[in-house]
């Protein structure tokens, strides 16, 4: 049939060959057009963040999950509450919890409907990400790796950003929303932007008692979301559960575990910088792996301009090259370490330690003797440092569904 109806066209004089050959074209054309317009082939838009999607659709429980309540053990809250830096005016609501949630993982918080909080805070990273530095909403770098959200409850000195340009949790969550390369909004049309969005007015009622839509209520949403990412189901913490002292051997611990244990507390001396309060008897510093101050650990023997650490903030000649400690909690998940991702693995970060440590003019005071020698640890002692520091790690935090993402087919 084909064949045949070839050889006809073949036969037609040249005027009426060109004359079909254009109504053929003509068909295809508006045949393609049809087809492109049609919903199953519709091209991919951008999303636009002032006209949410109709379709966006978030799955949360009939009743919240608890967000309020901290599981742990009797005799750990009065130490904890010591140091949570949750405000009077800001407590932990589990409706409050949920609406931050939502809002953590909303992509039109940023410019152009790509980037949420989540992004570079995931949650099987422990809350960060597995980049040496972060991505903007553009796909520009930024200068730092995200550092991991988990515990930031408990940082007690109440300072946020490897340089501590955040005086509280409430402010540091919308820095990131403004910042040009993050993010990218404004908060004023983000708020008319939430506010036309038929997914927030309930969930603003329910958390703050009516829809009333504001910068001060996104960030209180969003500092109590990240306060409720708690970690305390680690090996370690099932050991410390079992022990009357800490410094007893955990009975779930392998050997090495526990000799890594006893170098951290003891010939590394990692317990006087990674743990508050060491000096004193108290639980605190059996409990929240994060030092107090900002330090500089010898990483480089000189302050690169590009990023003097917290004396971009508070332009002291002190505070050059010190950062922000982030939580040893969880460390297995939130590789690279550093606040510029230089360090890929454990083992990294222990040699420099062990071996490398730069004397910089503000160098901690602690590490000063160890900076022309080290550390100097044997093999397997440092081995044994490196299996102690990977109990830390709560594998349940990575796949809780109270933390994970709430819209519905991403």
């Amino acid at each position: 049939m084909a064949l045949t109806k070839c050889l006809a066209i073949h036969q037609l004089p040249s005027e009426e060959l060109t004359l079909y050959l254009l109504i053929i074209l003509i068909g295809l054309f508006f045949s393609t057009a049809g087809m492109a317009q049609s919903p199953d082939r519709s091209p991919a838009q951008e999303t636009s963040p002032d006209s949410p999607p109709s379709v966006r659709r978030i799955g949360l429980p009939d009743t919240p999950f608890r967000y309020d309540h901290l599981d742990v053990p009797v005799r750990w809250v009065d130490v904890l509450s010591r140091l949570d830096n949750t405000p009077p005016d800001n407590p932990i609501t589990d409706h409050g919890a949920t609406l931050g949630r939502v809002l953590f993982y909303d992509t039109t918080l940023s410019a152009n409907a790509t980037t949420s909080c989540a992004s570079c805070h995931l949650q099987k990273y422990g809350f960060s990400e597995p980049r040496s530095t972060s991505v903007g909403f553009r796909g520009e770098k930024v200068t730092r790796n995200s550092m991991s959200l988990v515990n930031l409850r408990f940082h007690s000195r109440g300072r946020f950003f490897w340089d501590e340009r955040a005086a509280t949790l409430e402010q540091q969550v919308l820095m990131p929303i403004e910042n040009p390369v993050e993010m990218g909004h404004q908060l004023g049309p983000l708020v008319k932007q939430l506010s036309a969005d038929p997914i927030y007015p309930p969930l603003f009622e329910n958390a703050f008692g009516d829809r009333q839509i504001t910068e001060n209520r996104i960030a209180r949403a969003l500092a109590q979301f990240v306060r409720s990412i708690v970690s305390f189901g680690s090996r370690y913490d099932e050991g410390l559960r079992q022990v009357s002292s800490p410094l007893d051997p955990f009975p779930n611990f392998t050997e090495q575990e526990n000799l890594g244990k006893e170098q951290f507390f003891g010939r590394a001396r990692c317990a006087e910088c990674h743990l508050p309060d060491h000096d004193s008897k108290s639980m605190n510093q059996w409990l929240v792996f994060q030092l107090k101050e900002p330090g500089n650990n010898g990483i480089d023997m000189d302050t690169p301009k590009s990023d003097p650490g917290v004396a971009s903030h508070s332009g002291r000649a002190q505070d050059r090259g010190k950062f922000k400690p982030s939580t040893l909690r969880n460390i297995g998940l939130t590789s690279p370490y550093m606040h510029d991702g230089r360090f890929v693995t454990l083992d990294q970060v222990i040699e420099h330690y062990n071996w490398s440590i730069r004397p910089h003019e503000n160098l901690d005071p602690r590490l000063a003797e160890f900076s022309a020698n080290g550390m100097a640890l044997p093999e397997v002692p440092k081995v044994a440092l490196a299996a102690f520091l990977e109990t830390l790690t709560d594998e349940s935090l990575a796949t809780d569904p109270k933390y994970a993402d709430p819209f519905v087919g991403r």
